[in-house]
């Protein structure tokens, strides 16, 4: 895939990435693929991935308390428990907004390792890493923003979500469903947006303008980037999914370079 090689354009030391479809078929890469980067909010989707298993497994319900003032599972996986995005201060009532929080992840990380009594980092690893075969993946603090992983071990994930084996196919579909439609707020590094849609842990595209995807992409678009100049999307209506890596934190190159760059990759898909 020519597009791939854009990234050697990119302002920054050292980047990665790649395109796989449904069935884990790689169809093109760029870069070290093999290297470990900081995921930054990457992690997140991981993070949900392994309460996606932890609820089929009957160790929680999206619908138990979890957070403050009763927020749940499914509020904090939303971004709707009402915590603020770094501190664990209450900012609205459950449900009220959606407010970012990677506060809410980490009380999300605190439910499942008291619910399952193993600590997070090992749960994932148990219920996501190790089944996907993501040996280079690890989770070194917050279930939010600390974990560092591979291109090859993200393609393994992302081919997960599309076609997943470790979850049954209602419960991915869920997580890419809206929760609590409607609601604005603000998204990280892009400003208001009205509506803010999420999923259990993934964004949705939907209309979103700007975004960090390509101007192409379709509305049932999810995935998640993160501060460390990463991202992670998936594409249904392509029928793949896409992840960059990169070793420089996320700002105005990024906002410039990664629309064009997702656009011409899904013009490659499409021949």
């Amino acid at each position: 895939m020519q597009s791939l090689a854009m990234i050697e354009n990119w302002p920054v030391p050292t980047a990665a990435a790649a395109v796989v479809r449904a069935d884990g078929t790689v169809v093109g890469s760029h870069g070290p693929t093999d290297r470990r980067f900081p995921l930054a909010s990457v992690t997140k989707p991981l993070a949900a991935y392994a309460a996606l298993v932890a609820y089929e497994e009957g160790a929680i319900e999206f619908d138990e308390a979890a957070g403050p003032d009763g927020a749940t599972v499914r509020h904090l996986l939303a971004h709707t428990s009402g915590l603020a995005f770094d501190e664990h201060r209450i900012q609205a009532a459950p449900g009220a907004r959606r407010i970012y929080s990677n506060a809410g992840f980490e009380v999300l990380g605190d439910h499942i390792a008291k619910a399952t009594d193993i600590p997070f980092a090992d749960y994932l690893h148990q219920a996501v890493l190790e089944p996907l075969g993501m040996t280079s993946t690890t989770l070194e603090g917050s279930p939010a923003k600390d974990g560092v992983s591979t291109v090859d071990d993200l393609v393994r994930f992302a081919a997960e979500v599309q076609a997943p084996r470790l979850l049954d196919p209602r419960t991915v579909l869920e997580a890419m469903t809206v929760v609590h439609p409607g609601l604005s707020g603000i998204l990280p590094g892009y400003g208001s947006q009205k509506p803010n849609d999420w999923g259990l842990g993934f964004e949705i595209r939907d209309g979103k303008s700007p975004h960090w995807t390509g101007a192409s992409s379709s509305p049932r678009t999810v995935g998640h980037f993160g501060q460390s100049g990463t991202f992670l999307w998936i594409d249904p209506d392509a029928g793949a999914a896409c992840v960059a890596l990169t070793d420089r934190a996320f700002g105005p190159w990024a906002i410039e370079a990664w629309p064009p760059f997702t656009d011409a990759v899904l013009a490659d898909l499409r021949g």
